[in-house]
């Protein structure tokens, strides 16, 4: 009986299409994360009501978070 020696591990594609998925999402993470860092959202200073026409959805939206007393 001949039996035919196995590659090593990392000549077989299988592994490197199973290492490859999982790696290329965490190098696309860090892009992410130094994309976010280097562009920051600006922050804005407006005013908490433009309008009249604005009132009731500002009233509202402070009703909702203020608690029962």
């Amino acid at each position: 009986m001949s039996e035919e020696a196995s590659p090593p591990w990392y000549k077989l594609p299988i592994v490197w299409m199973v290492i490859g998925g999982p790696a290329a999402v965490v190098v696309a993470g860090f892009a992410t994360l130094a994309i976010a860092i280097a562009n920051p959202d600006p922050l804005t200073n407006l005013p908490s009501v433009k309008s009249n026409a604005e009132l009731p959805a500002v009233q509202g939206r402070n009703h909702a978070a203020t608690p029962q007393q």
